[in-house]
């Protein structure tokens, strides 16, 4: 099961056949169908029938049994809950499905999972809630494991840096290893485009100039959602970066742009078109080309700028892969090692009883990780978040705490995802 394009593509690339994806938007689950059929040859009915449209967690558009143990469970939850440019509400956020994955991949046991997000979920912020992944996973019988990758080295030119878990059963965790990163450096910009930015009305050397100009590798794009307007490169920075190389970030242009732009009234530079964005985020090159996005311009470039770059998937399914054939060396398993990401998370799980903020900071003084009180209260402040933090009250005044409940969905039917999801619907992409 694969919700992302991009994943799909590279997937399928790196060898596996899909039985099975589910998209929420129509435009998006067209676009899969119209390439599975286009690129990969499947025929009509049975595209029909792998890609399904809604809510991947609503029981009525596919039952999780029915997939039980198959190679691969993979997928590209939504962002929004995780990422620094919005609230971060993590688990209490209605669009948050990756602990749900989890509790999924428990369901099915396939032999790997494979989820991907944005770098915000490797911060701080969500320490306790990557452990409580690690420690849920551990009790479904998986080895897993995080590492934050740059799509630039994978030959994707594009700063784009994914936060990737990998989760695998123990007789082929042993095979696995993070994909090798490129030996040679992504073309720039310039370099990359320098093709397409010709079927404008460019004089040769005015084109040279450009590309000479566009002399680095494009920051992150930013498909955006339905909550805001049309097709743009991203917030005021990454517009900023696009201009030192010569580009308009306001918008995406209709056909290919020459040196003012004519086309666009007001743009100071050329604007990309989305044929131009899909080549920055890895739909380039013999492997990927042939992918053709379906709907209107802010449709498609909604759906390239969301997507997992496809040369990124595709090297983290050949690793995979290798890893289910039990090709290559074996290694001795990360988990032996135990390592915690969240020592106040563990302090709390490992005790029943309701602990103050000054019994905390000597239990980890006692297992030789210490942490002066503020970090203590700090890391308090980010389980509160996306777990019940219970607080007792001790007769002498001071506060103890108790880890309660995951606020995350599970799957539970009367979890007040349903109802915000519900509400929401029509703005979540």
């Amino acid at each position: 099961m694969c919700r992302r394009w991009g994943q799909s593509l590279g997937l399928e690339r790196a060898g596996f056949r899909h039985a099975l994806a589910i998209e929420l938007d129509p435009q998006a689950a067209k676009t899969l169908r119209h390439n599975l059929v286009k690129v990969f040859h499947y025929d009509k009915k049975e595209a029909e029938e792998t890609v399904r449209i809604g809510d991947v967690a609503d029981p009525s558009v596919w039952k999780p049994k029915e997939y039980e143990g198959v190679d691969l469970l993979a997928g590209g939850v939504p962002c929004p809950p995780f990422s620094i440019a919005g609230k971060q509400l993590g688990a209490t956020d209605e669009r948050d499905l990756f602990a749900w994955a989890v509790e999924l991949c428990g369901q099915m046991k396939p032999k790997a999972l494979l989820l991907e997000n944005v770098k915000g979920l490797a911060g701080t912020r969500f320490t306790a809630y990557r452990q409580r992944v690690l420690d849920r996973l551990k009790e479904h019988g998986y080895v897993a494991q995080w590492k934050l990758l740059q799509a630039n080295d994978y030959g994707v030119s594009q700063l784009r840096p994914r936060f990737v878990l990998v989760a695998l059963r123990p007789e082929y965790a042993e095979y696995f290893d993070w994909p090798e990163k490129n030996t040679e450096k992504p073309p720039t910009v310039g370099e990359l485009l320098r093709d397409l930015m010709a079927r404008g009305d460019w004089s040769p050397e005015r084109l040279e100039e450009w590309v000479r100009g566009a002399n680095d590798i494009a920051p992150t794009i930013v498909g955006g959602s339905k909550k805001h307007g049309g097709a743009d490169l991203g917030p005021s920075r990454a517009k900023a970066a696009w201009e030192a190389m010569g580009v308009d970030g306001k918008g995406v242009a209709d056909v290919p742009p020459g040196p003012n732009n004519p086309r666009v009234k007001g743009a100071k530079h050329p604007m990309l078109t989305v044929e131009m964005v899909a080549r920055i985020q890895g739909w380039y090159g013999e492997e990927f080309a042939a992918w053709e996005f379906l709907g209107g311009k802010t449709s498609k470039y909604r759906q390239i700028g969301n997507a997992f770059p496809p040369p990124v998937a595709k090297a983290l399914g050949v690793a995979i892969r290798k890893a289910l054939l039990k090709e290559g060396p074996r290694r001795t398993l990360v988990e032996d090692t135990d390592t915690p990401t969240d020592p106040v998370y563990k302090i709390l799980v490992k005790n029943s009883r309701p602990l103050t903020v000054e019994q905390i900071v000597q239990k980890l003084a006692d297992d030789g990780k210490p942490m002066e009180l503020p970090e203590v209260e700090r890391h308090l402040n980010h389980l509160s978040h996306d777990f019940e933090l219970l607080e007792v009250p001790r007769s002498n005044g001071d506060v103890a705490y108790k880890l309660g409940e995951f606020k995350a969905f599970l799957g539970q039917e009367d979890h007040r995802r349903h109802e915000l999801f519900n509400k929401y619907r029509s703005k979540i992409s």
